[in-house]
């Protein structure tokens, strides 16, 4: 959310796009991991295919954007373009209909200083598999369908909490606090739930990643600091303290955190290779 998506790949849309219309016995959108909504700001890409090919495919890729309203630009060069923010870190961008400049009067807003969080989550609690077992609240600040699919197929029920709802130990038996996009800083107020419940003498087992995980940090007393340009890709090494084993993870982040004032009551469990 908030921000523009460049893929590196040269051509996008081979397989078209399936329904965004077909939903499972809990509501959830069978194909997307957001109901019936693009987050992005926009998608530039090297070149799109206009034939795409796949037995699902309803839309084409520009047809879904078109329908979503969300802009988008071909016969980029986008590897150049990723050098460029290789060489300079994350920047600002707009993608202006206007073949050549002057451009006057732009304003280049940074979109971590709003609470993105706040305009992607949940506005009202809603409940999945209700009669499930164990229950789970889930904090919302950019939560990912898949991950209510993954606790449901486990037989837990799950609870889907607005970021800033404060929270009672009495109602669940796990909090699991999602991805989501922008800075940590910007959630004050889901650190000092998070806070709150650590203190409390009722221990429940907590569970954050991405977002989640730099919460969680921030509560212990953690710092986060946005990167240079972050960790985005499929196959990234990070090693396990404990074993020293190396995991191939998949990671999409542009803060991390800070352990070096960690508490002594807690200890990093991994770190990513490439840091």
């Amino acid at each position: 959310h908030g921000q523009i998506l460049v893929l590196t790949y040269p051509l996008i849309g081979n397989y078209g796009i399936p329904s965004d219309e077909e939903f499972d016995e809990h509501k959830l959108a069978k194909h997307f991991e957001s109901n019936n909504k693009i987050w992005v700001s926009a998608l530039v890409v090297g070149e799109i295919c206009e034939t795409p090919s796949h037995w699902r495919q309803k839309y084409k890729l520009s047809e879904w954007m078109k329908k979503h309203n969300i802009p988008g630009i071909s016969g980029i060069d986008t590897r150049a373009l990723t050098k460029k923010i290789r060489e300079n870190g994350t920047v600002l961008g707009k993608i202006i209909q206007q073949p050549s400049g002057p451009f006057l009067g732009l304003d280049f807003k940074d979109q971590n200083q709003r609470n993105l969080v706040d305009e992607v989550s949940t506005k009202m609690p809603i409940t999945y598999n209700e009669s499930g077992s164990p229950r789970i609240c889930a904090i919302d600040c950019g939560l990912k369908l898949n991950q209510i699919r993954c606790f449901i197929q486990r037989g837990a029920r799950v609870d889907i909490v607005p970021w800033d709802q404060e929270l009672n130990p009495d109602l669940f038996d796990g909090l699991f606090l999602s991805n989501g996009p922008g800075d940590p800083v910007m959630c004050k107020n889901t650190v000092k739930n998070i806070q709150k419940l650590l203190a409390s003498p009722k221990v429940k087992p907590i569970f954050g990643i991405c977002l989640g995980h730099q919460l969680l940090s921030t509560a212990i007393g953690c710092k986060t600091y946005k990167m240079k340009y972050g960790n985005r890709g499929h196959n990234l090494p990070a090693i396990h303290h404990g074993t020293k084993r190396c995991f191939m993870t998949s990671q999409n982040h542009g803060f991390a955190v800070d352990v070096s004032r960690i508490d002594a009551n807690w200890e990093p469990l991994f770190t990513n290779l490439n840091d």
